[in-house]
């Protein structure tokens, strides 16, 4: 019985094996803009909204600030934060809303687990997350988004290929500024403080309660003191890898 025991569990070890050689290999692009012609330099800060609320840390201090941000919402971010979507419909000059899903589902078409979340799994599914966001965001009266950015940042190649026929350039990143707003306030806060001239930072506006959030605005307000300027990703010129915006 215990041989018995012991091959089941060397079998299912191979198998496993045999299936993580065969998993799809993902790539967490990388966005940087065109340095600025002159000044102290500009960033492109890009903001998440993947599900939950509105931290209103980060939003009040973007429209006290007058700082300007790359919004990415999915279609259940929308439903739940109307409030904070009229906000930023009000200060067309500083928000621009584009497409991070319907469900905050990862943009890989083969089965498998990015950070604890199922993939699509399938072409058919990467399409339908990529279509239903830019659904939820027309049924807003937002403009027709040009940018995408998956769940977890993460994409097969072969997903990329597809998003790209869509029309949609893909949003990586140079800085990840708060860690998935997992984070503490100070270390996210240097995170930000420390962006060059050209790069493009990642943080997420949908968690009120995570320490992260303080620290964004702390950042951003470091970066604003230093002279900086921020852009919109649809202001700036983009250059990614992976061909997700040639």
């Amino acid at each position: 019985m215990r041989a018995l025991q012991r091959h089941f569990s060397v079998l299912a070890m191979s198998l496993a094996v045999i299936s993580a050689a065969h998993a799809t290999p993902l790539v967490e692009p990388t966005l940087r803009i065109k340095p600025s012609a002159n000044g102290a330099g500009h960033v492109a800060l890009t903001l998440d909204a993947c599900g939950g609320q509105t931290d209103t840390r980060i939003l009040s201090a973007l429209v006290e600030n007058k700082i300007p941000a790359t919004i990415f919402v999915t279609g259940i971010w929308l439903k739940r934060n109307a409030a904070a979507v009229a906000i930023m419909q009000a200060h067309p000059d500083l928000f621009e809303l584009e497409n991070h899903g319907g469900r905050h589902v990862p943009a890989v078409d083969t089965p498998q687990k990015i950070y604890g979340i199922s993939s699509a799994g399938s072409p058919e599914a990467v399409l339908a997350e990529v279509e239903s966001g830019a659904a939820a965001l027309a049924r807003t009266g937002q403009p027709a988004p040009k940018w995408f950015r998956g769940a977890t940042a993460e994409y097969s190649p072969s997903a990329i290929a597809m998003i790209r026929k869509l029309g949609f350039k893909i949003a990586g990143f140079s800085i990840n500024g708060d860690g998935g707003s997992l984070l503490g306030a100070k270390e996210t806060a240097r995170r930000i403080a420390a962006a060059k001239d050209g790069d493009v930072i990642i943080s997420h506006i949908n968690q009120p309660t995570h320490a992260a959030g303080q620290g964004v605005v702390q950042g951003l307000l470091a970066l604003k003191a230093k002279g900086m300027t921020f852009v919109r990703l649809d202001d700036a010129d983009g250059m990614g890898n992976h061909g997700t915006t040639d």
